[in-house]
């Protein structure tokens, strides 16, 4: 039985688009190029917020404020980002025939939202961004290689430990979510003592390894004759998994420079 931690990307998924419809079906060639195409997406949507939130800042540099003006810029896009984004999200887990659709338009939401949220952590902490991205892929790298040549072979005990592992976490951060409406938070997910590190420590792994799932899926997928349109549902599986490592390695970054 194929088994993955991403909500987007589990065994019934492409069970249920077997047989459906007509025509060429999924490859894995396919789904990489989609991907590509994703990517590309979220990042010129958050290039495009990035300079709108980095043209006020240079105006007002030097000045009271600085971080008010970036905030206030980015607030409403970053808003649209994660609400707009999650829909999106949702419509293509639901209605996953509308995904050469609603796939690009939950890359560029996502961008909204990952461009203002990292504009503002690099004000906060120069250099970043650099780091959190380059860490990103190179993880991505370091994982498909590792994939692909063997090394990490995702057997049926593996999954489900990361299954589990990921489970935990959604349920720790919906918890903390619900919370925070009541003024209350967790320590655990915003210190940067030894503990919060830890954990983000752990969460970057997990995010991490989630992504040799998301391979091992694909992979398996696209050989059971799916229809094409899954090509796009499948890359969406994956860059919804990039996303979250890139923020997780964000949070982990800011709670080291905090620690300085």
């Amino acid at each position: 039985m194929m088994r993955t931690a991403n909500p987007a990307l589990n065994a019934q998924v492409f069970q249920q688009a077997r047989g459906l419809g007509a025509g060429e079906t999924m490859t894995l060639q396919g789904t990489v190029n989609k991907s590509f195409i994703l990517l590309a997406l979220l990042v010129i949507s958050a290039s495009w917020v990035w300079g709108k939130i980095a043209q006020p800042v240079a105006v007002y540099e030097g000045m009271e404020g600085v971080g008010q003006t970036a905030a206030s810029s980015a607030g409403p896009l970053m808003m649209l980002g994660i609400f707009g984004g999650m829909i999106a999200g949702f419509i293509t887990i639901f209605k996953k025939d509308w995904s050469p659709v609603t796939a690009p338009v939950y890359a560029v939401l996502e961008g909204l939202f990952l461009g203002g949220l990292s504009a503002l952590l690099e004000l906060q902490y120069p250099g970043i961004v650099v780091q959190a991205v380059a860490l990103t892929f190179g993880a991505l790298f370091c994982l498909l290689t590792a994939y692909k040549s063997g090394l990490v072979k995702p057997t049926e005990n593996f999954k489900l430990g990361i299954v589990a592992a990921t489970g935990a976490i959604c349920l720790i951060y919906f918890v903390s979510f619900i919370m925070s409406f009541f003024g209350a938070s967790i320590p655990l997910l915003n210190s940067s003592g030894p503990f919060g590190i830890a954990f983000s420590l752990f969460v970057v792994t997990l995010a991490a390894l989630n992504l040799v799932l998301d391979f091992d899926f694909i992979e398996q997928g696209s050989a059971m004759g799916v229809p094409r349109y899954m090509e796009w549902y499948a890359a969406f599986g994956l860059i919804v998994t990039l996303v979250w490592l890139y923020v997780e390695i964000l949070r982990l970054l800011s709670k080291l420079r905090e620690r300085r």
